[in-house]
């Protein structure tokens, strides 16, 4: 039949014989034997037993108590069963307490005094730096508030100046009026002419100081620029004393550069007082002197001074 030709024969099916594993020649039973000694023979290392018991140990702590042990029989004529937690408590724990075995040479106690000294040192760090912090914006306030200070003490300074020298004018006769500084930019150059440099006020000489040596930086570098071939104290036998003052060349301009060389105890002792001692004393001085109060940028025109809330800054806020 055509449709049983498509059907398989199984009558017709050849059997195969399983194989046979291969015969262990004498020299493999040898190597194998000899690989067997050496593994039997072969010493474990202290961290290999070590890691046995440990492997066996954590085996045995983590297997339940077999109904057969003596203790779980012990427990069961209380009415403990299996499964059932710890205590009368039905939240109470269901596993007893993991054990920790302490593998070091410590002492009972000492990895919590360990614990609590590494605390005590976080929280010092913490405290310390928490303390910088705060001593580094204290820091940095006090330096704004100095520099602040400092602009202050420039500008009672240079109200000083202005206001001594607006005095010394009037005593002064009109015909000699031009050779005085000017009352704007205080032009030092005729000062120096006119009053030594250590005779000024105190209180506003190291501004005038700092000005006088300013201008003669300023002079060297006009020099320097000008290329000029012969010293400043070159004395032209050509030019007659109107040109020498036009050129800034007096024989008095010597007396200033010795007296900028000069070194001046007062003024060095008035600048190593604090800048807000150094500010007080001007302040009162341009109040008695002058009836001039600094913070109200107003001078009176009587020492009543009326009006003006106080001496104080704080006290014209």
């Amino acid at each position: 039949m055509n449709g049983s030709e498509d059907v398989d024969d199984y009558m017709s099916m050849a059997i195969v014989e399983p194989t046979k594993p291969e015969k262990e020649t004498s020299i493999q039973r040898q190597a194998r034997r000899r690989r067997e000694a050496e593994l039997r023979a072969r010493v474990k290392s202290k961290a290999e037993k070590k890691a046995d018991d440990d492997a066996a140990r954590d085996a045995a702590l983590a297997t339940s108590l077999d109904i057969s042990n003596k203790g779980f029989r012990m427990m069961a004529k209380f009415g403990f069963k299996q499964g059932d937690t710890l205590g009368a408590s039905k939240d109470a724990r269901a596993e007893p307490i993991n054990i920790v075995v302490k593998e070091d040479k410590g002492g009972i106690g000492l990895d919590a005094e360990k614990k609590r000294k590494f605390r005590e040192e976080v929280e010092h760090v913490a405290k310390r730096a928490k303390a910088e912090e705060g001593e580094y914006r204290e820091r940095m306030r006090s330096e704004r508030e100095e520099k602040r200070k400092e602009g202050q003490l420039i500008n009672a300074q240079k109200v000083a100046e202005r206001l001594d020298t607006e005095v010394k004018e009037k005593g002064v006769p009109a015909e000699k009026t031009d050779q005085l500084p000017d009352r704007q930019g205080i032009n030092c150059t005729s000062r120096r002419f006119t009053e030594p440099l250590n005779s000024t006020n105190i209180l506003w000489r190291g501004l005038l100081r700092r000005r006088l040596e300013k201008e003669r930086e300023g002079r060297m570098r006009y020099d320097l620029a000008q290329s000029r071939s012969r010293l400043p104290t070159y004395t032209d036998p050509d030019e007659d004393e109107d040109d020498r003052r036009a050129l800034g060349k007096e024989e008095k301009s010597n007396v200033l550069e010795e007296e900028l060389e000069e070194d001046d105890p007062q003024l060095e002792e008035f600048n190593a007082l604090p800048v807000n001692e150094r500010l007080e004393k001007l302040v009162l001085y341009l109040r008695d002197m002058h009836n001039y109060c600094f913070w109200c940028k107003y001078q009176y025109h009587d020492a009543s001074m009326d009006g003006c809330p106080g001496v104080t800054e704080d006290e014209h806020d």
